[in-house]
């Protein structure tokens, strides 16, 4: 496939795009700053401005594309990560604007130049536990796609918003476009680096419901989505399959989450941020998890 990618040169985006290479595709990144990967083309862009969405949804992907003398190609499918990344970056309003106007553009340039797969990424944060003021527990487990979102950040707000764009564009296009509510990136490098202290202090994970996703493995799920059609619009969570602490369920529970409804019978290390439905609509298969790189300090 074509695809364009935006936010690709971001913290989850440096390794969906090149899992997205090595599946055979080609992709144009739009960012801010370049992706340095070989085979990625590469464009810099204010998304916030329809004028540049618009040029580039339209626009050769290098200049090997000029070869044909047939015109510019359309893209087959458009990936939109591109975002403020969370609060405490920008001013909330900014972050807000930018998020929203940003997918805004990009779902409705891509839907006029005649693309009908579009995915982009939603957020742990909608279900408003990661960035509330103080605790908030969830109303049941595992948290799956039916959990109320009513967050009160503006990140988590745009996210929201976004969700409630795409699902608008869908009935008005019919095209498939899915939403990726993206649990807590994990690169490679950080089951090393950051797992120990996770498994000390378990407690700086509830914020995140005690999940994260391998950044190789949200790259499957891009391709899942890539590669799976007709769903209309739908949203999915994304996680990995195991808790990010060394805790069972039953232990996270009762340190955590006493008085909280659990609605299913679940295995001691099964994750909280449930990813049912991607697995069973998508076919996602998470293939990389912590246990492979850190041992348990309990054994």
């Amino acid at each position: 496939m074509r695809i364009l990618f935006t936010g690709g040169s971001g913290k989850a985006g440096r390794h969906v795009v090149p899992y997205l290479l090595a599946q055979g595709h080609r992709v144009l990144n739009v960012d801010k700053v370049p992706l340095d990967v070989d085979g990625v083309d590469n464009r810099i862009a204010d998304l916030t401005d329809a004028g540049q969405v618009y040029d580039i949804m339209h626009s050769y992907a290098g200049f090997d594309e000029l070869a044909p003398g047939t015109g510019v190609p359309r893209f087959d499918a458009v990936v939109h990560f591109a975002a403020v990344p969370r609060i405490l970056l920008t001013s909330d309003n900014e972050c807000y604007r930018t998020n929203t106007l940003a997918t805004y553009n990009v779902i409705d340039a891509a839907l006029k130049f005649g693309v009908r797969k579009v995915v982009f990424a939603s957020s742990e944060t909608t279900y408003g536990i990661c960035f509330f003021d103080g605790e908030l527990k969830p109303d049941y487990l595992p948290i799956d796609e039916d959990h109320p979102t009513v967050p009160q950040d503006s990140y988590a707000m745009s996210k929201v918003c976004n969700e409630v764009t795409g699902r608008s564009f869908q009935r008005r296009s019919g095209a498939d476009i899915y939403g990726l509510r993206i649990n807590n990136v994990i690169e490679p490098h950080e089951y090393q680096d950051r797992f120990p202290g996770f498994f000390a202090d378990p407690a700086v994970r509830r914020r995140n419901i005690f999940a994260y996703i391998d950044a190789r493995d949200l790259g499957q799920c891009v391709e899942c989505c890539l590669k799976t059609d007709g769903l209309g619009y739908e949203v999915f969570n994304v996680s990995n399959d195991d808790h990010s602490v060394n805790l069972t369920g039953t232990e996270l529970v009762e340190r955590f989450y006493q008085g909280v409804p659990v609605t299913k019978d679940m295995g001691p290390h099964e994750t909280f941020y449930s990813n049912e439905k991607a697995k069973r609509l998508l076919g996602f298969a998470p293939a990389h998890g912590w246990r492979d790189v850190v041992a348990d300090p309990r054994g």
